[in-house]
């Protein structure tokens, strides 16, 4: 699995209610179903990637996460996932929010664009940046939004939420494999996952 998902599996408490939204495979669902015996529902809009959830056993149905998330009651769930897709939502204020509704605890993850690579191609050779993490030209990019450890820190104060507990990251060669980045997180990490609660 990789690095990213094992840090969240590991903030999972055991026979938890989780929701896990923009699930695509279900790599992380069904590690936790698996290895933590939670009980899961996921949404994926991609339909190829919803049939690879169900044939996995997964309860995972096909949807936009931003409307399909509104079904729920509150406190339905123990916590709501969102994996490395918070830079790809149109209304990541309105979504969080809504995810703090329906789930007791809230975990984000995201790339970083303030790494200093991206930082260093973007002054150097004066294009938009292209990297493992972010693999993407600028025109063919799912992700619509550029956002730093540091902003994300100064969103939760906007919104008012707290950060429970964060761990800046850096992949390695294997992508199970990667290292906590302590010093000068927001330089030298390539992502960041949240713990957010109300």
């Amino acid at each position: 699995m990789r690095f990213d998902l094992q840090i969240i599996a590991s903030w999972i408490k055991p026979e938890s209610i989780v929701l896990g939204l923009g699930c695509g495979e279900g790599e992380l669902l069904y590690y936790l179903k698996n290895n933590k015996r939670i009980k899961e529902t996921g949404i994926e809009i991609k339909d190829s990637k919803v049939a690879l959830c169900i044939e996995k056993g997964l309860s995972v149905l096909q949807g936009d996460i931003n409307s399909e998330i509104e079904d729920y009651a509150d406190n339905s769930f123990d916590y709501c996932i969102l994996s490395q897709t918070l830079q790809q939502v149109y209304n990541p204020e309105s979504l969080i929010k809504e995810m703090l509704r329906v789930g007791k605890k809230v975990i984000v993850s995201f790339p970083n664009f303030a790494h200093y690579k991206i930082r260093s191609q973007l002054l150097l050779a004066g294009k938009a940046p292209v990297s493992r993490e972010l693999p993407y030209q600028w025109y063919d990019t799912p992700n619509i939004r550029v956002l730093a450890l540091e902003d994300f820190k100064i969103f939760s104060n906007k919104m008012g939420f707290e950060i429970h507990k964060k761990a800046a990251i850096k992949p390695g060669e294997k992508s199970s494999e990667g290292k906590i980045i302590n010093f000068l997180p927001n330089l030298f990490a390539t992502y960041g996952i949240y713990e957010i609660g109300k």
